[in-house]
């Protein structure tokens, strides 16, 4: 980057002499299309560029420091360990200073500097990212959206003119891309999925509404803005400037993570995470619209790199790498908008005999939805997942509930496009038979995973099972033998039988 592109402050601010306090030279200055972040070795740096995108205004100094303040304010939420003020910078004839006294020329956020190492992204690059870290990843978002804050003014939000106003006004400002990273074809298409979606699912956007789902969120929820800092997961710069970015479904956040790790080639990952989080919240219903928010990321992703393309200040190495990165998130944009076909998988077998392994294998593998019937159970009963059941959980009454919603959101899932595993023992005839039924009725195709082990293994798994949602002990194997009623002539084709002691992953037919 040649300095004569880099304002004076900035220039100012790469000195060491510039700061209060110890220095880790050189100072490195990341630049976006918003903002400069210097990072000075204990401390980070924070301005904002004077710019009006529209859905962005930072023209005006006052508006710099009322942002700033919002900044610190809502990321509180997630990060309060490396949020710390806002600071005014003065100016004496040419040189720039951190000064409370004066009179402000510009504001600059201060926060903690934690090692690169520990962002999300910088552990993805390495490898080092895990299906561990995923899962913590989900039950942390989990619990940030339970607290996140909702209202009648927060959820009108979710009306399709509010949601749909932010997706138009990312068409609009794509236009004069066409051409370049964007094709003519990709844009008609992606555009006409939206316009769809929205005319065709009005009772979805309502429902999300009613059930509160529309809440205060982060609202650019990807892996540079995450990281693991002192064994604590972290969810930092979230939307401060835009209202309608961050008053949101919760999905909108969930398909922003989703969306990058799956733009990165990591399926897989993004699978864990998002099964995590709908098993953690009980909000299978949400996955209906996630096409839409997948497809909405991917392209405002597309969108603000495009805009480098525009900035006089990032050099011509650098913008064509963002043209080759957009070309990608346009692509991956209008990838999203291709219908699927559905289908059903249910597990079946003894507890203990690997079930919930394999479908968690299995889901990574195809892109599943991992639906456990001990998660439904116990989020009909109100039940905390990490809680042990009482016996009123597990009467037949409730037995029947959890397999009838279970297929339910089996069906409602694998109608708009996701394979889903049902995970359950699936050991009644009864029960098979009325997920046949509606899958035929659906046109689902439908297979059956069949888990066995020898009973010594069953009985020695149920004893060691720590830290999991299933509360199966070893005592109750006997009565469920008894129970479990042989699969017919006419199920037969349909079933893979899956011994667990042995390499499953060869005896699939998937």
């Amino acid at each position: 980057m040649s300095e004569v592109s880099i304002p004076p402050l900035i220039q100012q601010m790469l000195q060491s002499q510039f700061y209060p306090h110890p220095v880790t030279e050189p100072i490195q200055l990341i630049q976006t299309h918003i903002s400069y972040v210097l990072l000075t070795g204990d401390y980070v740096y924070k301005l904002k560029k004077p710019v009006n995108f529209g859905f962005l205004d930072f023209s005006t100094l006052d508006k710099r420091q009322h942002f700033c303040a919002e900044e610190i304010r809502l990321n509180q939420r997630g990060a309060s360990e490396l949020y710390l003020e806002v600071l005014p910078i003065t100016q004496d004839g040419s040189n720039y200073k951190l000064d409370k006294a004066g009179n402000p020329v510009e504001y600059a956020l201060k926060m903690r500097q934690f090692p690169q190492e520990s962002l999300f992204i910088t552990m993805f690059e390495q490898g080092k990212l895990t299906e561990t870290h995923m899962e913590e990843l989900g039950r942390v978002v989990a619990k940030f959206h339970a607290v996140a804050q909702t209202n009648d003014y927060i959820r009108s939000f979710g009306e399709i003119p509010q949601v749909r106003a932010a997706i138009d006004e990312n068409y609009q400002q794509t236009e004069k891309y066409i051409g370049g990273p964007q094709t003519q074809s990709q844009y008609d298409e992606t555009k006409q999925f939206t316009d769809a979606f929205f005319a065709d699912r009005q009772s979805l956007f309502t429902s999300r509404i009613a059930n509160n789902y529309i809440r205060e969120c982060h609202g650019d929820l990807h892996l540079r803005n995450i990281c693991r800092w002192q064994d604590k997961i972290l969810l930092f710069d979230c939307i401060e400037f835009n209202e309608p970015f961050r008053f949101v479904d919760v999905m909108y956040d969930i398909a922003f993570a989703v969306m990058d790790l799956e733009a990165r080639e990591r399926k897989d990952l993004g699978n864990v995470f998002l099964n995590t989080y709908v098993e953690q919240t009980g909000d299978w219903e949400g996955l209906q619209v996630l096409p839409l928010y997948l497809s909405r990321q991917a392209y405002v992703r597309a969108k603000v790199t495009s805009f480098l393309l525009d900035d006089p200040g990032v050099p011509k190495a650098d913008k064509e790498a963002a043209t080759t990165a957009a070309a990608h998130y346009y692509k991956l944009a209008w990838e999203y908008t291709s219908s699927q076909q559905g289908r059903l998988i249910l597990m079946s077998g003894l507890s203990g005999s690997g079930k919930s392994t394999v479908a968690r294998q299995l889901a990574r593998r195809m892109g599943a939805i991992h639906i456990r019937s001990d998660a439904v159970r116990k989020h009909l009963g109100g039940v905390p997942l990490e809680q042990k059941g009482e016996a009123s959980l597990y009467t037949s009454e409730m037995t029947a509930k959890t397999y009838g919603r279970l297929l339910e959101l089996g069906i409602k899932l694998a109608s708009v496009g996701f394979p889903v595993i049902l995970d359950a023992k699936y050991d009644r005839l009864q029960l098979r038979q009325e997920a046949l039924a509606q899958a035929q009725h659906h046109q689902l195709p439908l297979q059956i995973f069949h888990c066995t082990a020898p009973e010594s293994v069953l009985r020695d798994r149920l004893s060691m099972r720590t830290g999991d949602i299933a509360d199966a002990t070893p005592d109750l194997l006997a009565s469920q033998q008894a129970a479990t009623e042989p699969f017919t002539p006419s199920e037969q084709p349909l079933v893979t039988n899956l011994d667990t002691t042995q390499d499953w992953e060869a005896q699939l037919k998937v």
